[in-house]
């Protein structure tokens, strides 16, 4: 009887496994493998593998499956334990669909365990339209959420990996969708490790994703994922990432066919390989061997590439006897459970903004009369989903939502009104009598991923995916004017991805709530919302500004006027903006210290206190403010979030830590200096800001010195 080889025993280490498979494989074998539609090493016994697959906010086109509110919705929660439940019950999903897949002997395109989530790109431009895929516009907040996402996915087992997390677009990464494959994102140091690097460090230092992908344009240059700025010196040098990255797809032929940075497809694989992109999402990487054969490439730079593939497959249990693999045990029927349906609307609930609620319109009694329900967006099915998104075994949408929560004597009466775009009033006139027959009138309006998302796939787009302006599109808005005429009171229900300037409405309609895209059980957390069977708390991951007019050029990646952090004129609605339906009162702001060293942590303590009628929970949040540094800083820096629930009357204690690295500043050549001198701290329901304040929004300051010498910290 032969001996069983070194890489088929389960007892032996991963590492000794991979290298005794690999010396067994051709180069055309190993080749083969780093494509990612994987084929079968029949002589091997290893099995075919598409390592291509998506779960932005569930596990998508792969059947049924639990819809999660869009990325940018999960963000507005500003609750990342929630965002961890929410990957951890997708992972349990995805992991029960793959078994199940290879069961029936599938291993096609969106059955494998490596997912191409979460987007951690900054939103820094409202024009963009894969925005609604980000945690928004923050670092800090998108670290957060990021870090949670993938740790909700890749589990928590010491040996076996739950799923590969693959933070993308690495890196500075945001449009325009229509030139991302020959696009030269230009971008200062300061700016490059201030917004655009935090989140990716936090995913490969904290949460230990094990992939990563390279993004389609060049940052400075350099092509994302043939970059040896980004993927060898600051990616596995400077922070020690062991994995493997995979390039966005057909991003290696960009490199000679439209950054014109080389001139053959083997010198673009050559080139991407050497710089440590392993995977390639494409064929491009089938160069490879003439890449060999003609001195651009050597074997040994090929065996690193395929060890780092093979060591995520040994991880995941791939090798290995299924009833070894703990994860292999999760049963088909966690998929589309009714727990995961709850998860779905509590995310969703959560992630609803209340922008405004001029004298208490909100929440509705639940038995008025009539109510006439109208716009674009109230019966679809698209806006619930997003992009990237799965398909519901059943959905909710708002005007089903709205019939499911009223009294069943209370006549609900639907009118579309008119389409998203277009210039057709037709549906006018039913709208205006819908109207002038009910009591009280919600409008359901916004985008739809349709208008707004990647390139070639939002159809409807005016800029291959991105918006041209930020106001409501089509005749919505002047149908909202037609129906604010009636006299009738309003209340708007947005759903979309990214900021809309809402102007007029905001002056005219006494309530208005932002729902973005909100999954599968959408329409039941709007209706809680809107008849008090959920009190809303969730807060904008976003700026919405008032005007395309008070942006930089979208081409331009400097963070000058732009985002919460750096914004010139006054917005509309501020980041962290949402308000309650109970009122919350902020005391005795204190810190661990007036005075503290370069190397000391700063505890800040709070008490917030539920001073209305109504159980709620308040997101409380954090904010430094250096006022003393030595080049120019953000005007404000989310460094803390809690969302906390009190009852009314109760009252609660909140508890920040601040690190030195927290207090530290980006300089000009993209160090990260902590400087001594006057810091500034705010804590409240909201950023402090005038508009913030003028909305309503409470919080409250302190502040504190550092002294001592300036130190510089590790990034």
């Amino acid at each position: 009887m032969e001996e069983k080889p070194l890489y088929k025993d389960p007892s032996q280490p991963i590492d000794v496994r991979v290298k005794d498979l690999i010396s067994r494989m051709t180069l055309n074998e190993k080749i083969s493998q780093m494509l990612h539609e994987s084929p079968a090493i029949p002589r091997l016994d290893i099995p075919e593998y598409n390592w291509w697959n998506e779960c932005l906010h569930g596990v998508a086109r792969a059947g049924i499956a639990t819809v999660f509110p869009q990325a940018i919705g999960l963000a507005a929660t500003f609750n990342p334990d929630l965002v961890y439940q929410v990957a951890t019950a997708i992972s349990d999903e995805a992991r029960a669909k793959h078994h199940e897949a290879v069961r029936n002997g599938d291993r096609g395109i969106y059955k494998g365990l490596t997912f191409w989530s979460p987007n951690i790109n900054i939103f820094r431009d409202p024009r963009w339209g894969r925005g609604q895929e980000t945690y928004g516009e923050d670092p800090y907040l998108t670290g957060r959420m990021g870090v949670a996402f993938v740790k909700g996915l890749q589990g928590n087992h010491p040996k076996y990996l739950k799923l590969v997390a693959t933070p993308k677009h690495y890196a500075v990464h945001s449009g325009p969708e229509k030139d991302r494959h020959h696009f030269d994102a230009r971008v200062s140091p300061k700016d490059l490790r201030e917004t655009y690097l935090p989140a990716f460090k936090e995913c490969i230092q904290e949460a230990k994703a094990e992939s990563v992908m390279g993004a389609y344009n060049r940052t400075n240059g350099e092509p994302c994922c043939g970059s040896k700025t980004l993927l060898q010196k600051i990616l596995r040098e400077e922070w020690g990432f062991d994995g493997y990255v995979v390039s966005d797809c057909g991003a290696i032929s960009d490199f000679h066919l439209h950054h014109k940075i080389t001139n053959s497809p083997q010198e673009s694989a050559a080139m991407a390989v050497k710089n440590g992109c392993d995977l390639n999402c494409g064929n491009t990487y089938g160069s490879l061997l003439i890449a060999v054969q003609e001195g651009l490439i050597t074997e040994e730079e090929i065996d690193r590439a395929v060890t780092r593939l093979f060591k995520a497959r040994f991880k995941l249990g791939m090798f290995d006897p299924p009833e070894m693999v703990p994860y292999a045990q999760i049963p088909y029927e966690v998929n589309d459970c009714p727990e995961h349906r709850q998860l779905a609307l509590k995310a969703a609930r959560e992630s609803i903004v209340l922008l405004k609620n001029q004298n208490n319109l909100l929440p509705l009694k639940k038995d008025l009369k009539s109510i006439a329900v109208i716009g674009p967006n109230a019966d679809v099915l698209e806006v619930l989903l997003g992009n990237y998104n799965g398909t519901p075994s059943k959905y909710v949408t708002p005007l089903e939502g709205i019939k499911n929560v009223v009294s069943p004597d209370t006549k609900v009466i639907y009118a579309k009104g008119c389409d998203l775009t277009g210039t057709s009033k037709e549906g006018f006139d039913e709208a205006v009598e819908a109207a002038r027959n009910a009591d009280v009138v919600i409008m359901c309006m916004g985008l739809a991923p349709s208008i707004e998302g990647e390139e070639g796939d939002a159809v409807n787009s005016d800029a291959s995916g991105d918006r041209i302006h930020i106001d409501l599109p089509g005749v919505q808005e002047e149908l909202l004017k037609e129906i604010h005429a009636t006299g009738k009171p309003i209340v708007l229900v947005m759903l979309n991805g990214s900021a809309v300037a809402i102007n007029w409405a905001n002056e005219h309609i006494p309530a208005i709530l932002e729902a973005w895209y909100p999954g599968e059980e959408g329409g039941t957390a709007i209706a809680d919302v809107i008849f008090g069977n959920y009190n809303p708390a969730g807060r904008l991951p976003v700026t919405f500004v008032k005007s395309v007019d008070d942006l930089p050029p979208f081409t331009d990646y400097s963070m000058k006027n732009r985002t919460y952090r750096y914004i010139e004129k006054e917005p509309l609605y501020p980041f962290g903006f949402g308000l309650s339906y109970t009122t919350f009162q902020y005391s005795n702001l204190t810190l661990s210290a007036k005075e503290i060293g370069t190397s000391e942590n700063l505890t800040i303590s709070v008490d917030v206190q539920n001073t209305g009628k109504m159980a709620g929970d308040e997101v409380v949040q954090l904010y430094l403010t250096d006022l003393e540094a030595s080049v120019v800083v953000p005007k404000c820096q989310l460094r803390g979030v809690q969302r906390i629930n009190l009852a009314p009357g109760e009252k609660k204690t909140v508890t920040f830590t601040l690190t030195p690295r927290q207090m530290a500043l980006i300089d000009n050549e993209g160090r990260c200096i902590l400087e001594p001198g006057t810091f500034k701290i705010s804590v409240g329901g909201c950023q402090p800001d005038e508009r913030s304040k003028k909305l309503g929004g409470t919080f409250l300051t302190e502040t504190f010195e550092v002294k001592g010498n300036p130190v510089e910290l590790p990034y």
